[in-house]
This record gives C-alpha cells, structure tokens and sequence, in this order.
C-alpha cells in the first residue's frame, strides 16, 4: 500500500513539474517571435530573477544595456517585462506611444491589501477612465489650492522659514538634515491634503515619516517582486496575514487622520483641502456604480500624495546639501547670486528664478546627477507596439530605465560627474537640455512636478541664504555614490551649518 502511494506521489510530482514547465514555456513563447528584444536567458519558474542584483538594479540595468542594446527582454518569474534605455529609446516609449505603454502591470501583492478595481490611487492603477478621474481631479484640485498661486509659495516659504530655525537650534554644530528635511516637506503635503501643519517634535508626525520608511522598504523587497513576479505563491495558507506590516500600519494612521478630519468638515463651507473637496465628491458620486470616488480611493491617493509627494523632493533636498558640501565652491556661486538679486534680508520668492540662472542650472543638476528615482514606476503596453524596431507584444511590463536618459554619454559632457554647467549655455544662461528627465514623461509623468520644482527652489534658496554648510571637522568626506533603496539615497551624512 505504501509502494502504492510512493508511486503515485512520484507520479503527482511528474505531473506537476511537467505543468509548470508547459506554463513556463508558454509565458516565454513570445522570446522566439520575430524581432523580440534580446536579454539574458531565463530559467525555468523564476526567469532573470536571480541574476538580478535587487541591492543595485541601476548599476544591473546599466550592465544589461551595456551587453544588450537600448531595449532589452527580462522575465521576471512567468512575467514578461523589457527594460528600455537610453533618450531616444526613451521618448519612443513614453511619447511617441504614451497611449499604448500608460497602463501599469498587475501587482498581484496590493490586492492581499485590500485594494481592488476600485481603489487603486493615482501611481500604480490600471490607465482607465477611474485612473484619469482621479488625475484630473488631483491636479485641479492641487491647483485650486495654491499650486502655481501665491498662496501655495507663502505656505513653502512660512515652511522653509520653520526648517531654517530648526537647522539654527543647532548652533553650528555637526547634525543629519535628513529628518528635519523629511518633517519639512511632509507639512507641505499635509497643508494640501490635511489643511494643517505639525510641529517638528509631533510623535504622530514621527510616526508617520517612520512607517512611510517602512513601507517603501517593503515595497522593494525581493518578496514583494517574488510575489508579484510568482502570484500564485500569494495562495499560501495564511500568508496575506503576514506581509506588508508597515504598509497596514501607514493605512490605518491615514485612517485615523481621515477620521479626525470628518468631524471638523462642515460640508456647508468652501472645502479646505484635497480631503474635504473629494469627500463633496464622494457624496456628488453616490449611486453611481461608475465613479471612481469613494473612500477606498481617498486612501490610497492621499497615500500616494504623501509618498510620492514628500519622499522624493526630501531626498533631493538632502543631495543638494551634500553636494553643497562636497563642492564650497559651488556653494559660493549660488550665495553670490542669491545675495545679488534677493540680499540678506529679503525671502526669495519663485519671480527670483528668471535672475538666478546659475541656482537654476545647480538645482537641475542636483536632479541629474543625484537620480533618485532611476528606474522610474513600471508601465505595461495596452496593444503590440514598435520600439526601436523590436516588436514589444500586448502586456507587456515596461521599465523605463531613467538612469540611462540623466546619465546618456551622449547627451551630457560629463554624466556621471556634478557639474551644473549642463544646464548653463556659454552666455551663462540657463537652459534645459532634452534629456532632463527625472519626472519621467508621456501620460504618467509626475504630476506633482510643479508643486517640487517650487518646493525645491525656495526651501534650497532659504537654506543657503541663511547659512553656509560644511564638512564637519574631523569627519571623512562623505560619498556621493548613493544607496538605492528603491530610490538612490545619500549615502548617511553630518553637515554643520554656520549663520551667514
């Protein structure tokens, strides 16, 4: 009886393997059509996943494209995906067929989260007419609320004047900017979103900034793509109970915020903020199957607000300090200019831009050259298209390698150096080159890329007009290679910070 079992157990096990092989080859059928784009050679189940180093994906992608070409064919796990480099492979993808390649991949590990057809934000959701929806409403609703108005610059301004004193609490003395520079930008978004502002000491504040840490973290995990790349591992008796912690936690906080926000609206007066204008939506939107607003949705695009609003320009602000510091002499340049059009006693204002050509080009190539988002959000093609004479088939995953566009041999002098003058032409004025493209392009470029370029103007101005910023004495030269944590962090600095 026990020989019996054996047997059919082998012959289960056969069975089995032969089917996941069938399925296998059957979602990597299309690596032997005509002008599929080479890559490395998949391995059965798992594809390219493990010759991919998840701690260094830009440095991965670069040598991919170095072996390959402009565009190159991945598996990860039974998904098809092509990473697409260089500018002009680039703009093919995302502006010459922006409609073909704005849909987003499944991410079979969100739905363990709750977040069905009818939730799903502004940043990972399906190019639909609920995604436009709430594109449309977000940025009318951004601009209604200050963007590109007066009222939004003296909110950043008051905001930059608040980080200022806190940098000045510390009298010169060595410190990491990183937190101060995360409550700042936070209390932007939150004056959006929330009408309201912490105080740098708020628990809650640290809370957040903690599990919004936490939960970017998770969202990179090897896990997270094993899942997504393998969804039928998501089947695993009790799992979905087990992962994503932060990723809860960060829900539930937005809930409690959520909550203490109803009951102070009064729906008879003019909205405050993006909550209480998508609340009067909710309540316009009842009865109607077809809406896209619901609080389900509020959630997961005021998370998307918060995540992809206040992370990136924080980060960016904490490059621009380190090459602040690793280059006094640019540093210099900028305080000149910024003493010659605004002086010591006035704030800077967004009118001063056109005046400061050399900040400007500074400010640019803090962008560039830190390159904090390199590998962008991944798109999916909605129908077979052409890129760069590869034929790229119907869902297709897209990675938009945004790295190989900032840092193109053959479209910056000196890509991998911090050098401000690729933005200067040789009348000192300021110029944006073509392959600026750290907000990625086409339908799903960042729409928050007004509220940052402001954001980063005046709090970058405010800061060095206050003070001059240096390696703390005794300390090594910090790095300027970067970590990548889904983002490419700074390396972990001190600076001090010395009154003017």
């Amino acid at each position: 009886m026990g020989l019996l079992t054996g047997e059919a157990l082998w012959a289960m096990a056969v069975a089995v393997a032969i089917f996941l092989l069938l399925v296998d080859l059957m979602h990597r059928r299309q690596r032997w059509a005509a002008r599929y784009p080479p890559g490395p050679v998949p391995l059965p189940g798992l594809g390219n996943l493990l010759q991919m180093d998840f701690q260094n994906l830009p440095y991965c992608f670069y040598k991919l494209q170095r072996r390959f070409g402009e565009v190159v064919s991945l598996h990860l796990g039974w998904r098809p995906a092509v990473v697409v480099n260089g500018l002009e492979a680039v703009r093919e993808a995302l502006v010459k067929h922006s409609e073909d390649t704005a849909d987003r991949p499944p991410m079979p590990a969100l739905e363990q989260l709750g977040f069905g057809p009818r939730s799903q934000g502004l940043i990972m959701a399906h190019y639909s007419h609920a995604w436009r929806e709430q594109r449309r409403f977000s940025v009318s609703t951004l601009r209604n609320f200050g963007l590109g108005k007066k009222s939004l610059e003296q909110w950043v301004t008051q905001e930059a004047g608040c980080l200022c004193e806190a940098f000045a609490d510390h009298s010169g003395h060595p410190f990491s900017p990183k937190a101060l520079l995360n409550k700042a930008v936070c209390n932007v978004i939150a004056s959006l979103i929330y009408a309201r502002r912490f105080e740098y000491d708020d628990a809650s504040l640290d809370r957040m900034l903690e599990l919004l840490q936490n939960k970017m973290n998770e969202e990179s995990s090897i896990i997270t793509v094993l899942l997504n790349a393998v969804p039928v591992l998501l089947r695993i008796p009790g799992l979905h109970r087990k992962i994503f912690p932060a990723q809860k936690a960060f829900m539930a906080l937005l809930d409690e915020l959520l909550a203490e926000h109803k009951m102070t609206r009064d729906p008879a007066e003019p909205p405050r903020d993006l909550t209480d204008s998508f609340l009067a939506e909710v309540e316009k939107a009842k009865g109607n199957p077809d809406s896209s607003f619901n609080e389900d949705n509020l959630r997961m695009v005021v998370a998307d607000l918060f995540a992809a609003g206040m992370v990136t320009t924080s980060v960016t602000l904490s490059w621009a300090l380190l090459l602040m510091i690793l280059h006094p002499d640019v540093q210099r340049r900028v305080q000149q200019e910024i003493d010659e059009v605004m002086g010591q006693a006035r704030r800077p204002e967004m009118g001063d831009q056109a005046r400061m050509p050399f900040t400007c080009a500074v400010i640019h190539e803090v962008q560039r050259f830190a390159d904090i988002v390199p590998l962008g959000v991944p798109h999916m093609t909605s129908q077979d298209i052409d890129i760069r004479g590869f034929l790229i088939p119907k869902g297709t995953a897209i990675l938009i390698n945004l790295s190989s566009v900032l840092k193109d041999e053959r479209a910056w002098e000196q890509p991998f150096r911090f050098h401000p003058a690729h933005f200067l032409d040789a009348q000192g004025r300021f110029v944006k080159p073509e392959a600026f493209m750290p907000f990625s392009a086409g339908r799903r470029a960042c729409l928050g890329e007004p509220l940052a370029r402001m954001e980063l103007f005046l709090f970058f101005t405010c800061l060095l007009q206050r003070f001059s910023f240096s390696v703390p004495a005794g300390q090594p030269r910090p790095s300027d290679f970067g970590v990548f944590e889904t983002l490419m962090m700074p390396d972990p600095y001190q600076l001090c910070a010395v009154p003017r």
